[in-house]
């Protein structure tokens, strides 16, 4: 018994985080995604991975100081169409600090879809607090990249319409794929 349940416990210990690559037009991100304490939002981010809906997409908000946002526009800035929004699960435990992804959302706590940002900075601002303020929920962190995030939190910015912070040459994610 005892060595059935030490097998059951290293085994389970030894079952590697889900990483995801995202190709953007400025290099490579691996994301180790947190299954663990973000099932719900992580089964959506690794659907929308598997339907292909990032390839294509661009980083559209960009705030050097802040985050970049991407995962819902298309170049010209039209919305790509998303399925149903999940549950928040801002209250985890996992913070928003630089280098973590997180999901974007409205101001309902409960509306994030596809659209996800990558802290630039520490933004525990952002963390849940109470049922009052639910925050944005962390559902992984760069692993590999961070390089990437760097250069494209760079990059000049414009207003385009009704967005602000656009960046001036349109950071494409190129490709997603689950390693």
């Amino acid at each position: 018994m005892f060595k059935l349940l030490a097998i059951f416990f290293f085994s389970t210990n030894l079952m590697a985080a889900t990483q995801v690559a995202m190709t953007t037009s400025q290099g490579e991100i691996i994301i180790e995604l947190n299954d663990e304490k973000s099932p719900l939002t992580t089964a959506n981010f690794i659907q929308y991975i598997n339907d292909g809906f990032y390839n294509g997409l661009i980083f559209h908000r960009v705030i050097r100081d802040f985050v970049i946002q991407g995962g819902g526009h298309r170049p010209d800035m039209s919305e790509a169409p998303t399925r149903e929004p999940i549950r928040n699960e801002a209250n985890n435990g996992l913070s928003n600090l630089r280098g973590t992804i997180a999901m974007a959302r409205t101001s309902n706590p409960h509306s994030a879809t596809a659209q996800f940002y990558i802290n630039t900075v520490d933004n525990q601002r952002l963390d849940y607090k109470d049922e009052n303020y639910w925050g944005y929920c962390v559902f992984g962190k760069i692993i590999q990249g961070m390089n990437v995030i760097d250069n494209i939190r760079q990059v000049p910015t414009s207003t385009r319409g009704d967005y602000s912070n656009v960046p001036v040459e349109p950071i494409l994610i190129i490709a997603t794929r689950i390693q």
